[in-house]
């Protein structure tokens, strides 16, 4: 029987069994997927997750392959509103790191326990001594295994096998993304976001002379898209929200919606749940990873000492929860304000708005704004 199974192969799950590993921790990682997910949301890794990475060796690996993102820009079409300075931040790391996920992905596996991929968990029960998994392997065979300690970080999917029901909203918003080739250009490592009338546009750098594009989009039924028409919808956002140069260089392009979900509790027992499986908030405004990620890292010594001592250490694990929690909710709450502001406006709410993003981005308030952005309000790992 192993110390820990983690459930789940993702950038989260994947630190988290590093994290074990490391501190001499047996550990067995699961994951349903049969190979590495090649799609990417999560792109940029915030100042508190570089800094705890740091001790690991982590930090290093990932920033070789990483673009610095120092400042962001808000506009209005080609007007600038108001600028966040991440590089004016007192913190030992001030830019935002972008990379894409699978290449974040690959650099923390280097550290891990291979995953044992086409295994689903299916149940998960409570022990008096252990937690025991219910599985089915992609040969079809199934596996009952336990652990005195298992992890659920498989994200949304995973939610169902340790809550019953989570409070939910969901937005109506939905976004279209894609990430495009746009060669040299002055504002190489800026990230923009354009609050136009017909919904944000954001765009975020990334290596090798490439940007993430997301633009709110007003399809309804996302059933009935395809690939040419979501292409086609892009396009005309790009061109009508200040990317015009770069219309023609989609080639894919995604669709997706947004929800908030917060779990109020992270623990039962030995079952713990982290990132997405137990906190999902809106991607705009990039959080969602580095919340899962901070609550591996802190979590993942707790669980060491619980393994080497035979002890649950209930209080420390008490403390993490309540922090995890509580920035779960401060990020939410950020992400909605963020969601909120890139719905289409028209005419003088439209002008009110912009208002209010060039007030929020002035001096004194600019500074606290770019240390929210950059998740100065996590309570810790």
């Amino acid at each position: 029987m192993p110390d820990v199974v983690v459930v789940g192969a993702g950038p989260v799950g994947t630190l988290l069994a590093a994290e074990l590993l490391r501190r001499g921790v047996d550990v067995r990682l699961l994951e349903r997927r049969p190979a590495p997910g090649l799609g990417t949301r999560a792109i940029g890794l915030h100042a508190p997750v570089l800094a705890a990475l740091e001790e690991s060796g982590i930090t290093e690996q990932l920033l070789a392959h990483a673009r610095r993102v120092h400042r962001g820009e808000a506009r209005a079409g080609e007007r600038v509103l108001g600028v966040v300075r991440f590089d004016r931040l007192s913190t030992r790391f001030p830019f935002v790191a972008t990379l894409a996920q699978a290449e974040t992905e690959a650099v923390l596996g280097a550290a891990a326990p291979a995953p044992e991929r086409g295994a689903e968990v299916t149940a998960v029960r409570g022990r008096p001594t252990a937690v025991e998994l219910t599985l089915t392997h992609s040969d079809g065979t199934d596996e009952v295994a336990a652990a005195p300690i298992v992890v659920l970080a498989g994200g949304w999917a995973a939610r169902p096998l340790a809550y019953r029901a989570v409070p939910t909203t969901t937005y109506p918003d939905r976004y279209l993304m894609s990430d495009i080739s746009v060669g040299d250009r002055s504002d190489a490592d800026t990230a923009i976001v354009n609050l136009a009338p017909g919904g944000v546009l954001e765009s975020f750098p990334l290596p090798g002379a490439m940007r993430r594009m997301v633009a709110w989009d007003a399809a309804t039924d996302p059933a009935a898209d395809s690939e040419s028409a979501r292409v086609a919808r892009l396009q005309a956002a790009l061109r009508a929200r200040g990317e015009a140069s770069v219309a023609d260089a989609v080639v894919t392009a995604t669709a997706f919606g947004v929800r908030r979900v917060i779990a109020p509790r992270l623990r039962r027992g030995g079952l713990f749940v982290i990132g997405d499986t137990a906190h999902e908030v809106s991607p705009i405004g990039g959080q969602g990873m580095n919340l899962g990620l901070l609550d591996a890292v802190g979590l993942a010594p707790l669980l060491a000492r619980w393994i080497h001592e035979r002890a649950a250490p209930d209080a420390d694990l008490a403390v993490w929860e309540h922090r995890r929690v509580r920035s779960a909710v401060r990020a939410g709450r950020l992400a909605a304000v963020n969601t909120v502001l890139g719905r289409p406006r028209q005419g003088p709410i439209d002008a009110a708005r912009r208002t209010l993003v060039r007030g929020m981005l002035m001096p004194p308030l600019g500074r606290g704004f770019a240390w929210a952005y950059a998740m100065g309000l996590d309570a810790g790992p």
